[in-house]
C-alpha cells in the first residue's frame, strides 16, 4: 500500500503545519492587543503637542517654520513603514502598490524620489525597484523606539529644511480594527494648515517663552513630527499583528480542510485495497 502510506505522510506533514500556525495565530493575537495599547497611548500626545504648536503658531504669525513653508525643489521624499518580517497577508503589498502608484505619478512630472525605509519588506522593495533610499531602519521588534527612528528620519526633514526637496510623505498601514487595517500615504511635509489646527473649543493661549517663541516653536514642530513618525510605526505594527492573526487562522482552517480531504482519500484508498484482496481470495477459493 505505498499510495497509502505516502497519504499518510502528507497528513503529517499538514497536520504539523497546522500545529505552527495555530501557534502563530496566538502569538500574534497577544502581541496585536499589547500593539493597540501602545498605538492608543501615542495618540493623545500627538494630540496634545499638535494643540499647543498651533496655538503658538497662531500667537506668532510673523514667524513661518521650514516645515511649513512650501519649497520649488524637483524632489520629493517617502518615509515608507513597513514590516520586518512576513506571513501577514496582504498587508504589505496593498502598501507598497499605494506607494508605487504615488512614486509613478510624481516621476511622471519629472521629480526625484529620496526615501528612508522602515522594516525590511520596504527596504528591499525600494531597492528592488532602484529607488534612492537615503537611511533605513530595521529589525525594530515588538516595540518601536523612537530613538531608532529619529536618525533615519532626520536625514529626510533636513533635507526638507534646506529646500532640497518640496514634499516629504508618510506611508504605512492605518490600523481600523482587528479583521480592517488601510493603506495610507499621506504628506507628511509641508505641514498644512488643516493639520496644525488646534481643536475646536480650545482657548487661545498667551504663553511666556523661554528662551524665545521661535526656538519653542522649532523644537515643538520637530517633536511633532517625530510624533507623527512613531505614531505610524506604532500603527503599522498593530496592522501587522492583526493581518498575521487573521492570515494564520486562516491557514489553520485550510490545513484542516486539506486533512479532512486527505484522510478521506486514504479511506478510500484503503477500502479499495482491502476490497481487491478480499475479491484475490474469493477467486482463489473459487478456483480450487
Amino acid at each position: 500500500m505505498a499510495a497509502g502510506k505516502e497519504i499518510r505522510g502528507k497528513i503529517k506533514s499538514v497536520e504539523n503545519t497546522r500545529k505552527i500556525t495555530k501557534a502563530m495565530e496566538m502569538v500574534a493575537a497577544s502581541k496585536m492587543r499589547k500593539a493597540q495599547e501602545r498605538m492608543r497611548a501615542a495618540r493623545p500626545y500627538s494630540d496634545k503637542i499638535r494643540n499647543i504648536t498651533a496655538n503658538l503658531s497662531r500667537a506668532n504669525p510673523e514667524y513661518t517654520h521650514a516645515f511649513m513653508r512650501v519649497n520649488e525643489a524637483k524632489a520629493g521624499g517617502f518615509i515608507v513603514v513597513t514590516t520586518d518580517k512576513g506571513l501577514c497577508g496582504g498587508m504589505n503589498t496593498n502598501l507598497l502598490r499605494a506607494v508605487t502608484g504615488k512614486l509613478k505619478e510624481l516621476q511622471a512630472a519629472g521629480q526625484g524620489i529620496q526615501s528612508v525605509a522602515i522594516g525590511n519588506k520596504g527596504f528591499g522593495f525600494l531597492n528592488r525597484i532602484g529607488a534612492k533610499v537615503v537611511s533605513h531602519a530595521t529589525q525594530l521588534g515588538d516595540k518601536p523606539h523612537l530613538d531608532k527612528l529619529i536618525g533615519p528620519v532626520k536625514v529626510l526633514l533636513d533635507a526638507y529644511s534646506e529646500g532640497k526637496i518640496n514634499a516629504v510623505y508618510l506611508c504605512y498601514t492605518k490600523f481600523i480594527n482587528t479583521m480592517r487595517q488601510e493603506p495610507v500615504v499621506e504628506q507628511l511635509l509641508p505641514l498644512s494648515a488643516e493639520r496644525m489646527q488646534a481643536d475646536k473649543g480650545q482657548h487661545g493661549w498667551d504663553y511666556i517663552y523661554e528662551p524665545d517663541a521661535q526656538t519653542v516653536i522649532d523644537d515643538l514642530l520637530i517633536r511633532y513630527v517625530e510624533a507623527l513618525v512613531y505614531q505610524a510605526v506604532a500603527e503599522n505594527m498593530a496592522s501587522e499583528q492583526s493581518a498575521r492573526m487573521v492570515a494564520m487562522k486562516a491557514a489553520t482552517d485550510n490545513a484542516g480542510s486539506v486533512i479532512g480531504e486527505l484522510k478521506l482519500v486514504y479511506n478510500k484508498t484503503r477500502q479499495a485495497a482491502i476490497t481487491k484482496e478480499l475479491s484475490e481470495i474469493v477467486a482463489g477459493a473459487a478456483a480450487v
